[in-house]
């Protein structure tokens, strides 16, 4: 290869690494504007829901026990120091497992729980942790409505005594408002649950997390018909949830849906898009 040769391929080798460099850097600009972003832990059949909006964070449920070490790793790399809120939906321990951890380890604000309570070692340690911290936690009945900066969040609790699966129907539901894009999370809430929340409901939102980890629920259809989904995520793992009776019915209603059994789930919002990562 004679020098002109040499020298000719040497700048395209260059032009071509600086066109990918900048496609690179410009591919990544793209959603800098997306600052509302719901990160949803690689917890297994459980759930543990990272919110932020402009530099502000809340937390829905927290995942067992066993995920209180990533969640506090994951706080530290991305230099996270405090919660505005922490809502524990029900007391499963897969899902206020880690809440004890999360409160010793940073600042909590504020904390929203579910009316119901169910006793165990995790409920035992979470309200250790409370009491601590000097935190009083504010039982949920009915819709309460918080904000974020400018998301409008509101949370439901019942006071309904229910006759079957009393923790899990008794789950916090969870609404936010980004602007023109809407966000529901339905923790374990169950056939009655899902029924109580829809008899007061008519809104219709883009994005919703699947109740009780994608196992089937015979109110399921009503609730996909009723909110109109587009997007959704189901917290399962290769063992448990996503039951393939749920996954038909997400098909049914063209919903593009994502597991976490195969991995963790990024959601992204500017107010009027939504991009889903992982």
């Amino acid at each position: 290869m004679n020098k002109t040769n040499i020298v000719f391929l040497i700048l395209f080798l260059i032009i071509f690494t600086i066109i990918i460099v900048l496609f690179s850097n410009k591919k990544e600009e793209k959603y800098d504007n997306y600052d509302f972003r719901i990160y949803f832990f690689e917890a297994g059949k459980a759930d543990a829901i990272l919110i932020s909006d402009n530099g502000k964070y809340m937390m829905i449920d927290t995942g067992e026990e066993s995920l209180s070490n990533e969640i506090i790793s994951y706080f530290k790399v991305n230099k996270i120091t405090e919660l505005e809120y922490l809502i524990i939906t029900h007391f499963e321990k897969d899902h206020v497992g880690s809440a004890a951890s999360i409160i010793n380890n940073i600042n909590v604000k504020n904390v929203l729980e579910s009316n119901y309570i169910k006793e165990s070692i995790y409920y035992n340690n979470y309200l250790s942790a409370l009491e601590d911290k000097g935190i009083t936690a504010t039982k949920v009945i009915g819709n309460y409505e918080i904000s974020l900066n400018d998301l409008k969040i509101v949370v439901n609790g019942t006071d309904t005594l229910f006759d079957k699966n009393e923790s899990n129907n008794s789950s916090l539901i969870v609404s936010i408002t980004k602007n023109n894009n809407k966000f529901l999370f339905m923790a374990d809430a169950q056939n009655q649950r899902i029924k109580e929340f829809l008899s007061n409901n008519s809104e219709h939102y883009d994005f919703v997390k699947i109740p009780y980890h994608g196992n089937y629920l015979k109110r399921l259809d009503d609730l996909l018909e009723s909110i109109n989904s587009k997007y959704a995520v189901l917290t399962c793992s290769n063992n448990e949830g996503c039951e393939s009776k749920t996954i038909d019915l997400l098909n049914k209603y063209n919903i593009k849906y994502y597991l976490t059994k195969n991995g963790s789930v990024n959601v992204l919002s500017d107010g009027n898009n939504i991009v889903i990562k992982q």
